[in-house]
């Protein structure tokens, strides 16, 4: 059983598709959300505090200029033992790739749970750093995404930009 959180703050920062809150304990980034908005966490203070996040907002900055392609952060990822599975399996998806959902529902080991594996992708807490965005639908679509499909659009560019041996133009091919 996890302990309850205590003591979290959060900031909010400018990226290229919109603003996203960021929300830290002293030890983890708890949560990333897109908007201006501080998610509620039963029983817990949610103080504003730029500082605390800062290290989270650095590496997000690089990542956004292209020259970051992996995070070195702590992070504090709560959900089920399924969502924690599906989860961890997306950080096995190498930066400027993508996996339609049912290749990732064979990754976990539940070839039939596409529709289970996509529920866990949408509830990552800590979206961007848990690349839930590598994930498109088996027809090539890009399926949903928390941020929107504009930013989910960006960021699979983005990446795709800066991978090694694919130059400056984008090579993505959904619709």
């Amino acid at each position: 059983m996890f302990q309850p959180i205590t003591g979290l703050f959060h900031s909010t920062f400018s990226s290229p598709f919109g603003p996203i809150t960021l929300v830290a304990s002293d030890a983890a980034l708890v949560r990333l959300e897109f908007g201006t908005s501080v998610p509620r966490i039963a029983g817990t203070e949610i103080i504003a505090n730029s500082e605390k996040t800062s290290v989270y907002e650095r590496q997000l900055n690089e990542y956004f200029a292209g020259k970051r392609r992996y995070f070195d952060l702590r992070l504090d990822l709560r959900g089920t033992e399924f969502q924690r599975l599906c989860w961890q399996a997306l950080f096995r998806i190498p930066y400027g790739e993508t996996r339609s959902y049912a290749e990732l529902a064979r990754m976990v080991g539940r070839p039939r749970a596409c529709r289970a594996v996509g529920a866990a992708n949408g509830s990552n807490p800590i979206a961007i750093i848990v690349p839930c965005h590598r994930v498109i639908a088996s027809d090539g679509t890009l399926g949903g995404y928390g941020g929107g499909l504009p930013a989910k659009r960006w960021l699979l560019e983005l990446e795709q930009r800066h991978t090694p041996g694919r130059g400056t133009q984008s090579a993505l091919a959904f619709r």
